[in-house]
């Protein structure tokens, strides 16, 4: 064939079988099958789908265990650019909702600890997803400093710290912490009182 011509397309990828070895990974972790004792031969038989199909999707378990993480995030929620404040508490509002859902579901419990115990994929997981979120946030913090509503002189990845360390804090490391409605709203006007532009404040 000249090199001109483009190759005939494969087979499509089928969204019914991902979805099926997703679903069937879910259900075993529920079931309390460790991620360690998960082999991709064993997702292919509960799966009720080949191994090579099942490779053929994913080059190992770590990157089916991403989309098995991915599977049960709810999409970011996109700034909308009308001020520095709307945008950073509904960035904070989707941490606090993460939150309460992790609390409330056996299951998404289960998996964060699952792949927080295996510091390869829970590396690659905030290189995939943890990152693209943070990025979004700074973008907004540079927003802000454009428009004069954050001072420019301020470091902006511990600005972007010390307004997602709070609800991170009381979502992930002290669980037993309220997470009422209007924490975010508190957590965003009490870090921005202090690094409004001076002049603001006076």
């Amino acid at each position: 064939m000249p090199a001109s011509v483009p190759r005939p397309p494969g087979r499509p990828r089928s969204a019914a079988v991902d979805t099926a070895v997703i679903e069937t990974v879910l259900r075993l972790l529920e079931d309390g099958v460790t991620l360690d004792q998960l082999s991709m031969e064993r997702i292919a038989r509960e799966a009720g789908v080949g191994k090579a199909t099942v490779y053929r999707r994913w080059r190992g378990k770590e990157a089916l265990m991403l989309d098995v993480m991915r599977s049960l995030d709810e999409p970011y929620p996109e700034p909308t650019g009308d001020s520095v404040r709307d945008d950073l508490v509904t960035m904070l509002e989707f941490i606090r909702r993460r939150g309460l859902a992790k609390r409330h579901s056996a299951l998404l419990r289960a998996v964060v600890g699952q792949v927080r115990a295996h510091p390869g994929l829970w590396r690659q997981y905030h290189e995939t997803v943890i990152a693209v979120r943070r990025e979004t946030l700074l973008a907004v913090l540079r927003r802000g400093v454009a428009r004069g509503e954050l001072r420019a002189d301020e470091d902006l990845e511990l600005l972007a710290d010390l307004f997602t360390g709070p609800m991170l804090s009381r979502s992930m490391l002290y669980e037993w912490q309220a997470l009422p409605e209007g924490l975010a709203e508190r957590i965003v006007d009490t870090v921005l009182e202090g690094v409004r532009p001076r002049d603001d404040r006076d």
